[in-house]
């Protein structure tokens, strides 16, 4: 088994460590990742954030998993920008079921400065509601993440998606280093960084091991970091992708936790498919945040009372 003690805190993952974690028996894996996780968290507590798609469909890259782009005919509509009296009115919503913190996410490769206006007004309603606040706009400027700041945005939510090796067969239009261009323009304006990827696009298991090495070597860990099992969307072109085997997901939670032992991991996207076994052993293995609420931006997720009744039988409760 390796070596490092299980709560280092490091910034020079190689892709083999990672894998060799990832190839770990799964009790070993499983005990190393526990431990991490009770080193610096409550393994009883589990964090609740409502997502809400504000702008939906439409979007001009070509993310193979996503049904929000224009190159798909994915049955997902085009929208404009809501409200954001309808906004605050679904954070308020969320509030009273649990949530503690509130995500919205629009379907833009970047923001115009004109839609911030209205973002940062969400933002300072969602915060005077008692919620934490966090948007995903896509790509961002130096000045945009500092209006953003400027409004209290609390997280920024900019996934990598995949290992910087197998980005290319995923997305087109936008490189690697666009991705890590807006992480570096969130965390210089004081914002908390929310970065993940997604399991099940037909990556191998060291590109797994790839972006598990990419996240932890971020110059500071994401303090959020997602975990999401693609949901195939007919129309896209993922959509007959294999499913990800169950155990080998949770291996990714585990190996997010070990690398990552601050971090707040999210059991994300991908939730509706698993049974409540799967579930629990991923709690087991270090993630300790979920998104409650029917809707994932445009696919499914278990409802609020499912959840609440896996949280119950587990003895675990919100944050």
């Amino acid at each position: 088994m390796n070596a490092i003690p299980p709560a280092a805190l490091r910034h020079d993952w190689t892709t083999a460590e990672v894998l060799a974690l990832l190839n770990l028996p799964f009790p070993d894996l499983l005990f190393r990742a526990a431990t991490t996780h009770r080193a610096h968290h409550d393994p009883n507590r589990v964090q609740i954030s409502t997502l809400l798609s504000i702008k939906t469909g439409g979007c001009p890259e070509d993310c193979a998993y996503c049904p929000q782009s224009a190159a798909y005919e994915a049955g997902v509509p085009a929208s404009k920008l809501m409200d954001v009296t309808a906004v605050l009115a679904e954070a308020e919503a969320a509030k009273q079921a649990g949530a503690s913190r509130f995500c919205m996410g629009a379907a833009w490769r970047s923001p115009k400065d004109r839609d911030l206006d209205a973002v940062c007004a969400m933002v300072e309603g969602v915060r005077s509601l008692g919620l934490e606040t966090c948007v995903t706009l896509g790509m961002l400027t130096a000045p945009q993440a500092n209006r953003l700041a400027a409004a209290g945005l609390d997280y920024y939510n900019h996934n990598l998606d995949t290992s910087p090796e197998f980005y290319g067969e995923i997305i087109t239009t936008r490189i690697y280093q666009d991705r890590l261009d807006t992480l570096a323009n969130v965390r210089d304006a004081g914002i908390h960084v929310c970065c993940g990827g997604i399991v099940g696009m037909g990556e191998t298991t060291e590109h797994r091991a790839g972006l598990i090495a990419a996240l932890a070597n971020l110059p500071q860990h994401p303090e959020s970091v997602p975990i999401n099992a693609l949901v195939r969307v007919a129309g896209t072109p993922l959509a007959e992708a294999a499913p990800v085997d169950e155990l080998d997901f949770v291996r990714m939670i585990a190996a997010a936790r070990i690398t990552m032992p601050h971090s707040m991991v999210r059991l994300s996207a991908g939730r509706e498919g698993m049974t409540d076994a799967t579930q629990t052993l991923c709690f087991l293995a270090g993630a300790n945040s979920i998104f409650y609420g029917p809707r994932l931006l445009t696919t499914p997720n278990p409802t609020a009372d499912h959840d609440h009744a896996l949280l119950t039988r587990l003895g675990m409760t919100p944050a």
